[in-house]
Order: C-alpha cells, then sequence, then structure tokens
C-alpha cells in the first residue's frame, strides 16, 4: 500500500509539472503569435504569378 501512496503521489507530482508546463506553452505561443503578427506582408502578387508557371 505505501508502495501505491508513493507512485499516486508520484503521478500527482508530474501531473501538477505537466499543467505548469501546458500553461507556460500556452503563454508563449500567445506572445509568439502577437511578434509574427508585426510581420505580415501585403498581397504582392505572388499568387497571380505562380499561376502562370
Amino acid at each position: 500500500i505505501s508502495e501505491m501512496d508513493r507512485v499516486t503521489q508520484q503521478n500527482a507530482s508530474l501531473v501538477e509539472e505537466a499543467s505548469a508546463a501546458a500553461a507556460s506553452l500556452e503563454e508563449q505561443a500567445a506572445r509568439l503569435t502577437q511578434a509574427v503578427d508585426a510581420f505580415r506582408l501585403q498581397d504582392t502578387g505572388a499568387t497571380m504569378r505562380s499561376s502562370f508557371l
């Protein structure tokens, strides 16, 4: 029973770590999205040119 308790505690700890990592990744993804939004390009007609090739 003590082994099951230890494993349960270990699993709970791993779940907390995974949850914190997921929250951190979500925050980083939001910041990356904001950073990439600064690089929006104007329509240069590249789509039209590629259709003639």
